[in-house]
């Protein structure tokens, strides 16, 4: 089996392709896979660390704020729209594909629809409540739409062939067993808050947890781990200046990036995060009492989205980041754990949300279709 994937821009549509790549290697070792990312996309990187070929067009996706600058950039972005598309065509071509699967982004645009056009069996994954663009436009055509949540089908073509698959979740997430991560931690039985805005951090949300981490580092009521980012590193700093050395306190620990997630996931009674699709199958599949605090730079504002699809069902709750203060924060911590059920109720409200086989209803997917064009 041939099989070539396509999508990247940002982690969120690159670590799908990844697991359900690295699922279908396990299950058949023979598969040959080739992955089309951006060129200099962060997926030039993650994808050959995977162990798996890649190959990259030139492709961008256009602005969308009205300026002179921005339109110059669209111009230049619809003549690599053209190029990306013979580079696609080339590419598919040379690999002879048995079947694609589109994770995507502005890359898996041109791939996956010269695929269709070429009569190669092509599969898109949506991992947002809000498809994005090109998912929008290529359901029109693919075999086969896989969505992560059911609310993203009523944003897409009635032409769409919908089925609910869920996100690819990390294996380490599902086995990292909670009493021995709190060993692990060092932990006592109070509850511990996990909280983070990214790898590069998130500035309304760091600004927002030195307020709760000054409070809880006085009332000694919670254990935190919480990890401010790159662009957060003026954290401790600033906890210090307020009479706080995070190094010395006991119920707080600070990281710039938090390395053992599957652990501290584990560990967590509730979690402060953003709303990426991916986080959110996480917390999902652990049960997970959550604050989600949507990130408003994102496209078509999908990490609203996918905030209300768990708020809409009792799974987390929400802060928008306009509505964002140390005090508002606080408040909305204290709300949850003053709940009759707790954290315990809306975690377990998001576990019946979770889809922990989605890698294997996705190669069943693939190979009924490839049965079918057989």
């Amino acid at each position: 089996m041939k099989l070539l994937f396509a999508g990247g821009g940002t982690a969120g549509h690159i670590n799908p392709a990844l697991a359900i790549a690295g699922y279908i290697r396990e299950k058949e070792p023979d598969t040959q896979i080739l992955y089309i990312g951006a060129k200099g996309g962060m997926e030039e990187r993650l994808v050959p660390e995977a162990g798996f070929r890649f190959k990259s067009i030139e492709i961008s996706g256009f602005q969308r704020k009205p300026s002179w600058n921005n339109l110059k950039k669209n111009v230049k972005t619809a003549v690599r729209i053209l190029t990306a598309s013979r580079e696609a065509r080339r590419i598919l071509l040379d690999f002879a594909p048995d079947l694609c699967v589109g994770t995507g982004g502005y890359v898996s645009g041109p791939v996956i629809r010269d695929a269709i056009r070429m009569g190669i069996p092509s599969v898109i994954h949506e991992q947002n409540a809000y498809p994005g663009i090109t998912n929008q436009m290529l359901s029109k055509k693919a075999d086969r739409t896989m969505l992560a949540v059911p609310d993203a089908q009523k944003y897409l073509s009635k032409k769409a062939d919908c089925v609910l698959t869920g996100n690819p979740v990390r294996q380490e997430i599902l086995r990292a067993d909670r009493a021995e991560a709190r060993r692990a931690l060092g932990l006592d039985s109070r509850p511990l808050i996990l909280s983070f805005g990214g790898s590069l951090g998130a500035r309304t949300i760091n600004e927002a947890m030195e307020t709760l981490l000054l409070s809880s580092a006085k009332n000694q009521k919670y254990q935190h781990i919480h990890g401010y980012g790159q662009y957060g590193r003026w954290l401790p700093q600033a906890l210090k200046e307020k009479g706080l050395d995070p190094a010395k306190a006991k119920n707080i620990v600070l990281k710039e990036y938090i390395r053992n997630m599957p652990e501290c996931l584990a560990a967590a009674d509730l979690v402060i995060c953003r709303a990426g699709a991916i986080t959110l199958s996480e917390l999902q599949a652990r049960g997970r009492a959550s604050i989600l605090i949507p990130s408003p730079n994102v496209a078509e504002n999908h990490q609203y989205h996918n905030a209300m699809a768990l708020v809409r069902r009792r799974a987390a709750l929400m802060i928008e980041e306009k509505n964002l203060t140390g005090e508002a924060l606080c408040k909305k911590v204290e709300k949850v754990f003053a709940l009759p059920g707790g954290t315990k109720e809306i975690g377990a409200n998001a576990e019946k949300m979770a889809i922990i086989d989605a890698n294997e209803r996705i190669y069943r997917i693939i190979r009924e279709i490839l049965a079918r064009r057989a």
